[in-house]
């Protein structure tokens, strides 16, 4: 009813040359009943199907990844998915130096030379107004890093958990960013400088200090791997509540929470990072 309404008042429309603003109203509307309709008549098909096979929808959540064995050594699947990941960055970036853009053009960059230039430029200022001289170096490393996360979120719309859901990976990524921090607070200050650090004002106050920085890679780890697991669950439970209903909307749910929940959740880790690290340098 829905699309015979819709075609009709086209077709008064284009007798009226489409000046009739209130046909136009119409025809919005019942082209709006024809897609509710038809999502209402999938879902109702799929459930009834999903009854009659014994099936259903159900969250099946496991705190840790499932595993997964390779030339009978067993693996993590998130590990797997981290490394097919790193291998695809790291052809699509050798594709792209040697073959695509074998000879950067210094003078006039253009095309997608021009938007990578663009994005290595914006990373770098970014690591530099918070890290200062040592941003250089520490550019390449978020910028890998922020690539890394972004397709681990992307990888669970092909069905796969995302590494950054696993706490082993996320642990991984804390370590990192620890040893980061005293690294470049003992080149800052030296041993004896980053060791009165600790020890200021007081010495009384060095085992808190100790404390606090040992918490560094744990808090970044849960807090990250806390927010991207509790996205993979809410889109469980949003399939399974939905049922057959679902059709198509855990899909516009996805659009949050495997591109712009990610994103931000990159940039928060990326910027504790820095952070972190900047107290140690200052």
């Amino acid at each position: 009813m829905g699309l015979i309404g819709f075609f009709y008042v086209r077709s008064a429309l284009k007798h009226q040359n489409g000046e009739n603003k209130k046909l136009k109203t119409r025809s919005r509307l019942f082209l709006c009943l024809a897609v509710i309709s038809a999502w209402f008549f999938v879902g109702t098909a799929i459930t009834l199907v999903s009854a009659s096979s014994g099936g259903g929808l159900e969250v099946d959540f496991q705190l840790f990844s499932d595993r997964v064995t390779l030339f009978g050594v067993s693996f993590a699947k998130t590990s797997v998915v981290m490394w097919i990941i790193t291998a695809i960055v790291l052809v699509l970036g050798l594709i792209f130096r040697f073959l695509v853009f074998p000879h950067f053009s210094l003078d006039q960059p253009k095309g997608f030379q021009n938007v990578m230039e663009l994005a290595v430029e914006a990373m770098d200022s970014f690591v530099d107004g918070k890290v200062g001289e040592f941003g250089a170096k520490l550019s390449p490393y978020m910028f890998a890093l922020a690539v890394f996360m972004v397709l681990s979120a992307f990888s669970e719309l092909l069905g796969c958990r995302p590494p950054t859901s696993d706490l082993t990976v996320t642990l991984a990524m804390g370590l990192i960013t620890f040893v980061l921090i005293n690294y470049y607070g003992i080149k800052k200050k030296g041993l004896a400088g980053r060791a009165k650090y600790l020890a200021s004002p007081t010495p009384v106050i060095l085992p808190m200090k100790l404390l606090s920085d040992v918490a560094v890679p744990i808090s970044l780890a849960c807090r990250l791997f806390g927010n991207m697991l509790g996205g993979m669950i809410v889109m469980d439970l949003l399939k399974s509540v939905l049922g057959g209903y679902g059709s198509g909307l855990p899909a516009v749910a996805g659009l949050y929470f495997n591109l712009f929940h990610p994103i931000i959740q990159t940039y928060i880790f990326i910027i504790l990072s820095l952070t972190f690290i900047n107290e140690a340098i200052e």
